[in-house]
């Protein structure tokens, strides 16, 4: 894959764009020489190749679209933050659309602990996005109890290890549902029933919760014909 760069511009064939300064510093940590083939995306789906030139990129042609069709969405309950930076990374990886981080009734992660960690963790997703060869950043949204999430339209999928499964079948959104590490409260499985969720087990052993998030990622998305 060819060196990337990001510009937040509008893209098109042709056109003649100057890098930003952080990205001329990484042109120069690569070491990209003058007549190279690079990348550049937007961040907003558009990605093309480019000729660099002296901190200039001349547009030539479309890139490979790298982006999965169906959009997947994981609510992932906050867990210790060092893991979930890693379930950030990944999931950008296997290319979910958006990040809920999610307040579980067995969260056990304060709020302080979380709260302005916005900008940190839209650079782990940033940095993701860039490597994966993705032209979409996903977005992160603010953290919210699943109380709200579990509302919303769509299919829904409950991964529980302990769960009965009612699977459904996908359709072109789905929302992923990662518990935290001491799992889903009672509570919080009957009001995904009353909302019809499905419930789906990964495997016959228990896993963490950061490596559920990234195997039930990874399981819808092969399904969906994106991995």
């Amino acid at each position: 894959m060819h060196h990337r760069f990001f510009i937040d511009a509008d893209l098109a064939a042709g056109n003649t764009l100057a890098l930003s300064h952080d990205e001329q510093h990484h042109a120069r940590v690569v070491r990209v020489r003058d007549g190279e083939e690079v990348e550049v995306f937007n961040g907003r789906g558009a990605a093309f190749v480019a000729t660099y030139s002296g901190d200039m990129l001349q547009i030539v042609r479309a890139a490979p679209d790298r982006e999965a069709r169906m959009a997947i969405h994981l609510a992932m309950s906050i867990i210790n933050l060092d893991k979930f930076d890693i379930v950030l990374q990944k999931a950008t990886e296997l290319g979910v659309r958006s990040i809920i981080p999610l307040v579980a009734d067995r969260v056990e992660i304060r709020a302080e602990r979380y709260r302005g960690k916005g900008e940190r963790w839209r650079k782990i997703v940033f940095e993701a996005v860039k490597q994966s060869g993705r032209s979409v950043i996903p977005v992160i949204e603010e953290p919210q109890p699943f109380d709200e999430i579990v509302k919303r339209e769509g299919t829904k999928i409950i991964f529980d290890a302990d769960a009965e499964e009612t699977r459904q079948k996908l359709t072109n959104t789905a929302t992923l549902f990662i518990g935290p590490e001491g799992g889903w409260s009672e509570r919080e499985l009957q009001l995904a029933r009353e909302h019809g969720c499905a419930f789906e087990r990964l495997g016959i052993r228990r896993l963490r919760a950061e490596t559920a998030a990234i195997v039930a990622t990874a399981l819808v998305a092969a399904r969906a014909g994106d991995i």
